[in-house]
């Protein structure tokens, strides 16, 4: 049974990187034809994916959070990290992991790690 947990500062101020780290159990982050995502949701507004590392260690991030994100992974931990610069409060969010299942186009996010939340305040 693969299971995702989050883990990182609840924590961060503004102008900040928020670092959160996805550590993966009962599966390996290297396996063929699984991607490995990060997601967020602000209080009160929907889910805003942000971005993925492949199971070969390409990376992907939404356009909006490009410029401000890096994703890496380690596998000799089956872990995989989200770097998020430049914080202000609106990126006050809770933060998942997820496994993506990935088949030609098609994506599913069909594992989700707990959540965790990450306040930016001063």
């Amino acid at each position: 049974q693969v299971q995702l947990q989050e883990s990182g500062p609840g924590l961060v101020k503004p102008s900040q990187t928020l670092s959160l780290t996805c550590t993966v159990s009962g599966g390996s982050i290297t396996t063929s034809y699984y991607a490995w995502s990060w997601i967020r949701q602000p209080p009160g507004k929907g889910l805003e994916w942000m971005g993925v590392i492949t199971y070969n260690g390409s990376t992907y991030s939404s356009p909006s959070l490009k410029s401000r994100t890096s994703i890496s992974r380690d596998t000799s931990k089956n872990q995989f990290s989200l770097q998020l610069s430049s914080v202000t409060p609106e990126d006050t969010a809770v933060y998942y992991c997820a496994r993506v299942l990935v088949i030609i186009t098609y994506r599913y996010l069909e594992v989700w790690g707990q959540g965790t939340l990450v306040t930016v305040s001063s």
